[in-house]
């Protein structure tokens, strides 16, 4: 069911240009559009939220020469930003934190037509605070790298499942780390001995899933590296930067590649969220701490890419070891995992939206940096 609030029948036999806001709801989908020549006001939602929907209302707006909507970065943008384009619809994605302060204080109750709004206000007189709406393949890998995380997340918390089963019930039972890459005989041996039967139960059943876990997390591994050995930026990252490798440089094209992307390597840094954050009220002032926003896939890569500086080979080791010696090796990781992402920001700015072509002929493994 699409619903409206005007009657919008003629609005195909006039050529406008249109400004709108739509506020996502699992539910409905808000829309907020004023015609800018005749200020004529429509405002409505379509329901339910689907693409078969949302298509069918966008037709609507089928030989008008100018359509722009807003929305913001939340779940389901997506959907609704390719069905846009597909539909000639401009479509522009706001950041939600800086839309919500741009709000202001709160006067009235928080709707979805308020939200839609304000959406289109903050278009219409160029205040939107915009988020880049990165190609349908990039968008492809953010998703395989996400998941990949998952699972690795989900494997670990398992291993910790069975290292704290083992402890509560009294057993010699190895580490995490060594319940991942230890001997699984010597695991059964505890678990026979020394464990009850539910006991036994429970690490068998950790097991079972973990190596579960692991079919998909190497399926998914190597379907990433060969999708990074064909990806133009990816390639270059590689044998540009030391330590980088297939997930990590795929990972790193697929944030920050794109034309324009970024006006600075500083801003990039802010996006990982390797940036330090610190409170100041009068004289008293806080340690600083990482901001942890941003994709935390792109974060746990580029940790594990830093600590190849640990090598005495590495050309950053210097640097490395200079930091290590005056604070600690986790804060000399997270400064090294900074410069990779300047140097990478460099590097994808001059590649523009080339860091994204698919080149045929995979790189060959002597010209990656390791």
């Amino acid at each position: 069911m699409v619903a409206w609030d005007i009657d919008v029948s003629e609005l195909e036999e006039a050529l406008v240009s249109i400004v709108g806001g739509v506020d996502i709801h699992r539910k409905q989908l808000t829309f907020d559009y004023v015609e800018q020549e005749t200020g004529r006001w429509v405002r409505g939602r379509v329901a339910p939220a689907d693409r078969e929907h949302l298509a069918g209302w966008l037709a609507r707006f089928d030989g008008v020469e100018d359509v722009q909507f807003a929305m913001e970065g939340c779940t389901g943008w997506r959907y609704v930003a390719e069905e846009m384009r597909a539909a000639g619809v401009v479509a522009h994605l706001a950041e939600p934190a800086e839309t919500s302060a741009l709000r202001g204080r709160k006067r009235r109750a928080k709707t979805d037509r308020a939200d839609a709004k304000l959406l289109r206000e903050l278009l219409a007189t160029d205040r939107l605070p915009s988020c880049y709406i990165p190609p349908s393949p990039v968008l492809e890998w953010r998703a395989l790298m996400e998941l990949y995380h998952d699972l690795r997340a989900q494997h670990t918390g398992w291993a910790q499942r069975i290292h704290a089963t083992c402890f509560h019930q009294g057993a010699t039972g190895p580490g995490p780390a060594a319940v991942i890459r230890g001997d699984r005989r010597v695991l059964h041996r505890i678990v026979e001995e020394q464990l009850s039967m539910v006991g036994r139960l429970q690490v068998n059943t950790a097991l079972a899933v973990m190596d579960a876990l692991d079919e998909h997390i190497d399926r998914l591994r190597r379907r990433l590296l060969a999708t990074a050995r064909q990806v133009h930026g990816a390639r270059v990252l590689m044998h540009e930067i030391y330590g980088v490798g297939g997930m990590t440089s795929l990972a790193l094209c697929a944030w920050l590649g794109g034309a324009g992307r970024f006006s600075s390597s500083r801003k990039a840094v802010r996006f990982v969220g390797l940036d330090i954050t610190v409170h100041s009220s009068d004289n008293r002032r806080s340690p600083g701490r990482l901001s942890r926003q941003g994709p935390e896939v792109l974060r746990w890569l580029l940790f594990e890419a830093a600590k190849t500086s640990a090598r005495g080979t590495a050309p950053g080791y210097g640097y490395y070891t200079a930091v290590r010696e005056r604070i600690d090796a986790n804060r000399a990781c997270l400064s090294q995992a900074r410069r990779i992402v300047r140097h990478a920001t460099h590097l994808l700015t001059e590649l523009g939206d080339e860091a994204f072509t698919i080149v045929a002929q995979p790189a060959a493994p002597s010209t990656i940096a390791r």
